[in-house]
C-alpha cells in the first residue's frame, strides 16, 4: 500500500511505476519488458509482429490509498490461458520468464523485486 497523498494524486503516473518496477526487475534476467500504447502491462517482443504479456497490474485506490497487485510470470501453466483473454486482449499472447527460457526460483525473483522496488518509485515525479 502507498498513500498517494504524500506521493502525487496521480493514478497514471503511479501505474506507470508500477510497470518501471516490473521492467526493471525482468532487466536483472536479462528479459526486455516494455509497454504498448493503450494497454496496461509489461510485454515481451517475440518476434514477427509477436508479443506476449509477461506481467499485468491492477490496481484499486480508496481515499488514494492504493491497494496494487502485480502478476510477473514466473513458471505458471501457460495452457489455463486458452481459456482466458488476458486484459481482453485477443491478438497478443502470455509468457513467462520459464517460457522466455529464464530458468529462476520464486527467492530469486522476490530478490529483483525487492531490489527494484525502491528505485522504481524514488523516480515517481508526481507530485501535487
Amino acid at each position: 500500500m502507498l498513500d498517494l497523498k504524500r506521493r502525487g494524486r496521480d493514478v497514471r503516473c503511479f501505474v506507470n511505476a508500477l510497470e518501471e518496477w516490473m521492467i526493471a526487475a525482468l532487466a536483472r534476467f536479462n528479459v526486455r519488458g516494455e509497454r504498448r500504447a493503450g494497454r496496461v502491462g509489461i510485454w515481451v517482443d517475440e518476434g514477427g509482429g509477436r508479443e506476449s504479456k509477461i506481467a499485468a497490474v491492477g490496481v484499486r485506490i480508496r481515499q488514494w490509498i492504493t491497494y496494487h497487485g502485480v502478476s510477473l510470470n514466473l513458471d505458471p501453466d501457460l495452457s489455463h490461458y486458452h481459456g482466458i483473454v488476458a486484459c481482453g486482449i485477443r491478438e497478443h499472447g502470455v509468457t513467462s520468464l520459464a517460457e522466455q527460457g529464464i530458468l529462476v526460483s520464486m527467492a530469486e525473483l522476490d530478490a529483483a523485486l525487492k531490489s527494484t522496488f525502491e528505485p522504481a518509485f524514488a523516480a515517481l515525479a508526481c507530485r501535487s
